[in-house]
């Protein structure tokens, strides 16, 4: 899907059919079609395959005057995918006259761009466009942590009661998309300092202001990863012993039952047999039988519970 979109200071964000000064074009998952319009503006071909690879890392490329920023964003996959949060790749092309994103995915991002959510964001000015995407991308990232560290936080609790894997494995699949995050933010922050060397963005104070932010958010967002990474290792070791001893807990008070229902059953067997026993021509044989395991009985669970075996 290829939209081309303009937007001044002023005016909302605007859909126009054709290319003109100072406008945005959002690519998404392109066709064959609208690669070739793509190529038809100009564009190498590699800027514009690059985005499309789901393993390409953050970095920038210049050529033929054109230059490509690519930067790995945040994505949320589902609760129910073996990795809920993962990153993807979103080129940035930057030419003379307007700018070209390009995703494989349609992204809350690029939404939040289109329905005119951050303000002050103007298509015209291009650099700065670029920056609040960055620093758009870098707060998605912070705000998906808070909600890993929510849903953590909410195993935590199950998994201080459980015997079984499940919610260790949920656990796991969090730990999964931290490592996704710390080497996207990583990569992320090589490509920020990188641009913030070049002269791109120190033609306005504005601007040079804005990428400090972006880079105090990216440092932010990578602190708060590698904290909730090192939470996570230590609460999977922690929590594998925790489902260990409580898987050990049910066995031992299955084996105390086990013998204390035992008991009768023996003291039974032995007045079942077919042999000369003791009272057995006397008629209250019946209730001795019975005393002795109630009796037997009692004195193992009274064991038992002072052992905290139950």
């Amino acid at each position: 899907m290829l939209t081309i979109y303009r937007k001044t200071t002023s005016e909302d964000m605007q859909v126009t059919e054709k290319l003109t000064n100072g406008c945005w074009v959002n690519v998404i998952d392109p066709t064959p079609e609208e690669i070739a319009q793509l190529e038809a503006w100009d564009i190498p071909a590699d800027m514009i395959t690059y985005p499309l690879d789901m393993d390409e890392m953050a970095r920038t490329e210049r050529d033929n005057g054109f230059l490509l920023i690519l930067l790995r964003i945040p994505y949320f996959r589902g609760t129910s995918e073996d990795v809920p949060y993962t990153t993807i790749p979103l080129g940035i092309i930057l030419t003379d006259s307007f700018i070209v994103t390009i995703c494989k995915m349609e992204h809350p991002i690029l939404r939040e761009l289109i329905t005119g959510h951050l303000r002050g964001i103007s298509t015209t000015k291009r650099n700065r466009f670029v920056l609040h995407i960055f620093l758009t991308s870098a707060s998605r990232y912070l705000s998906h942590l808070r909600q890993i560290n929510k849903s953590v936080d909410a195993l935590e609790d199950k998994l201080q009661q459980s015997t079984r894997n499940r919610e260790l494995m949920e656990i796991l699949k969090y730990q999964k998309s931290l490592v996704y995050f710390t080497t996207a933010l990583k990569s992320n922050e090589l490509m920020l300092e990188r641009l913030q060397r070049s002269q791109l963005f120190r033609q306005y104070e504005e601007d040079r202001d804005l990428l400090e932010d972006v880079l105090t958010e990216n440092q932010q967002a990578i602190e708060m990863t590698n904290i909730s990474s090192n939470i996570l290792s230590s609460m999977m070791d922690a929590f594998a012993s925790i489902i260990s001893n409580n898987l050990n807990v049910v066995m031992k008070l299955l084996a105390a039952i086990t013998i204390v229902l035992n008991l009768p059953t023996i003291v039974a067997s032995f007045f079942g047999m077919n042999v000369k026993l003791p009272f057995a021509d006397h008629p209250l044989a019946f209730l001795f039988t019975l005393g002795i395991s109630i009796g037997l009985t009692g004195i193992a669970v009274y064991i038992f519970a002072k052992r905290d075996w139950f």
